[in-house]
């Protein structure tokens, strides 16, 4: 029975993308992120590697664990269809529009590579860190 039990844990452990404890919520938080559309039988993988942090890894006080499934794409027809009759608390979101539109703006606030290497080049002056300008603009001058 244990090393079944151990086998299983190690499976969830390791094919979960990601896996995170929410404090304040007393529960085990799974990610699974996909680069297709949403799929019904992404439910039933999830829901395995649920189960198996609820059953191995929490404890006997903490909340059921919260699934999130983050698909390129979601019917939302397709969606609401497989998770009725799902007694678990799981989302399914679609992750592309918002990382894909937020990429060019954050993009335009970096500085560029000649920058941070002047902004280096002044950590060997003798001035002290808090006197030196930024190279790429200070929060004065709206940059």
């Amino acid at each position: 029975m244990w090393k079944n039990s151990k086998s299983t844990l190690f499976r969830a452990r390791n094919n979960t993308d990601l896996l995170f404890y929410n404090f304040k919520l007393r529960c085990f938080v799974v990610i699974e992120l996909k680069a297709t559309a949403f799929k019904p039988e992404y439910l039933g993988q999830i829901n395995m590697y649920m189960s198996a942090v609820d059953d191995l890894l929490a404890h006997a006080d903490d909340q059921p664990t919260i699934g999130l499934l983050l698909c390129k794409t979601k019917n939302n027809v397709v969606a609401e269809y497989a998770l009725r009759g799902f007694n678990k608390p799981v989302g399914i979101a679609e992750w592309e529009a918002e990382i894909a539109g937020s990429l060019p703006e954050i993009a335009s606030t970096l500085p560029s590579i000649s920058e941070l290497e002047a902004e280096l080049s002044q950590g060997i002056s003798s001035k002290p860190v808090e006197q030196r300008e930024p190279v790429w603009g200070s929060p004065s001058d709206g940059a």
